[in-house]
């Protein structure tokens, strides 16, 4: 066992001392990207929200859509996470730390969005002074706050037994030394501690997926409550925990290949993993498709005048044709076709095949959100484009990338302090609990 964390931990070394300078480069670009931000946001909260495309009739923008997306990812880290630890899946290893690290860091930046969208920050604490839980906005803060704590401890719980590994390698400073050792609580790999922990970590991993099914839910909820074409709609619960999972997937597999072919970790992060990952999306985005088909086509059947113009938008190459074009066939078709095709399907193709297929998920999410805000029970033909129609200003996307910027940010950071390749298995873990328990009844 002793061997087999060693080779791990030289495997992953080189990611958790890089200090080349193309590391460097890579950070100060992701923190370039995240002042520019702070400065768009010193902005709008100093002239105030007309630097916005955001209007009376247009009330939500891009910053709702990233905080749909990465809180979807959020929720799709979680399930991936629990999904694996519990059907023991042998190849799971990176892919559950990719997974929880991903859930932690979407879940805290996905709220920060909807601070962005409201105009008087100053009354924020009013949210809970003067809550209605009447409102399905409450419930989801509620939810969503839930949710993160239990995220933050999920993670945790997985990493403190590499922590305390890492405590003793004299290869750190001291200062990260003693962090390690503070952050590992104790744990000296005794049996009892093993079998806590596993019944810890089964306790969270029960738990976790069916809040995170809630919390998405309930997102969807908000919408489907509403009854606004496009957005009142049953379906929109399985929706968007499809949705999620799907966009989730995408993701790992991009960064599982990117830290692969830095850090040459080819022994670890196998092809093997990218033909299941392939199969997964196969597998969800076949759901996704089936949704996505009856969403346009019930609102398109229906006849009423208001679906109908609004599924005219939608297809209208003028207009967000094109945008949806992209969706379906960027989002479903080309994944299916090339991951699904022996002969078309490698490692890099599903790689890329996954990043343009998040891509235009963040799209779709655009297109759940304008379009529909945008088409309003009174025609507004008459009335300026400007107040009509939506289109963000450079403010608005100087916030949204430096999310993307601070995603990555902290994701480089989180894997220089941890590792992206578990020292300690989850099946070491098992087979401790599985003696404990085995001396135990002998002893009784």
């Amino acid at each position: 066992m002793k061997n087999t964390r060693e080779k791990i931990f030289e495997a992953i070394l080189p990611s958790m001392r890089d200090k080349g300078i193309k590391f460097k480069l890579w950070n100060a670009f992701l923190i370039a990207i995240i002042l520019w931000g702070l400065y768009a946001l010193w902005i709008q909260v100093t002239v105030g929200h007309i630097v916005t495309g955001m209007r009376d009739h247009i009330v939500w923008g891009i910053y709702i859509v990233n905080f749909i997306f990465f809180i979807g990812l959020g929720y799709a880290g979680s399930v991936i996470a629990a999904l694996l630890y519990f059907g023991n899946i042998k190849w799971r290893t990176p892919i559950v730390r990719v997974a929880t690290v991903m859930m932690v860091i979407s879940t805290i930046i996905g709220p920060i969005y909807i601070f962005m969208e409201i105009g008087r920050l100053d009354r924020i604490h009013h949210l809970f002074i003067y809550a209605r839980l009447q409102s399905p906005i409450m419930w989801d803060v509620i939810a969503v706050i839930t949710y993160l704590i239990g995220c933050i401890i999920f993670f945790y719980l997985r990493v403190i037994r590499d922590f305390s590994f890492l405590s003793n390698k004299e290869i750190f400073s001291g200062f990260r030394q003693k962090l390690y050792r503070w952050l590992s609580i104790g744990y000296c790999e005794k049996p009892e501690q093993n079998r806590l922990l596993k019944q810890s970590n089964d306790i969270l991993g029960v738990l976790i997926v069916p809040i995170a099914i809630l919390v998405s839910s309930i997102l969807s909820w908000i919408f489907g409550m509403t009854l606004r074409p496009g957005w009142h709609s049953s379906i929109f619960g399985p929706y968007f925990v499809l949705a999620a999972i799907y966009s989730g997937i995408g993701v790992v597999v991009v960064l599982l290949y990117i830290y692969r072919s830095i850090y040459k970790l080819e022994a670890y992060i196998t092809d093997t993993h990218f033909k299941y990952l392939g199969y997964a999306i196969i597998a969800f985005g076949a759901g996704y498709g089936y949704f996505t088909f009856s969403e346009y086509f019930t609102d398109w059947y229906t006849s009423k005048e208001w679906n109908a113009r609004l599924i005219e938008k939608l297809f209208d190459p003028q207009q967000y044709g094109w945008a949806t074009f992209f969706t379906t066939v960027g989002g479903i078709l080309i994944p299916m076709i090339v991951i699904g095709i022996p002969q078309l399907r490698t490692t890099k193709s599903t790689v890329v095949v996954s990043l343009i297929m998040v891509i235009a998920m963040w799209v779709k999410r655009y297109l759940i959100i304008i379009p529909t805000l945008e088409n309003t029970l009174v025609p507004m033909q008459d009335l300026d484009p400007v107040v009509s129609k939506y289109s963000a200003t450079w403010v608005e996307w100087a916030l949204v990338s430096a999310s993307f910027a601070a995603f990555a940010l902290v994701f480089t950071w989180i894997m220089r302090f941890v590792g992206i390749i578990p020292i300690y298995t989850s099946s070491e873990l098992e087979e401790g609990a599985r003696i404990y328990s085995n001396v135990q009844t002998s002893s009784s």
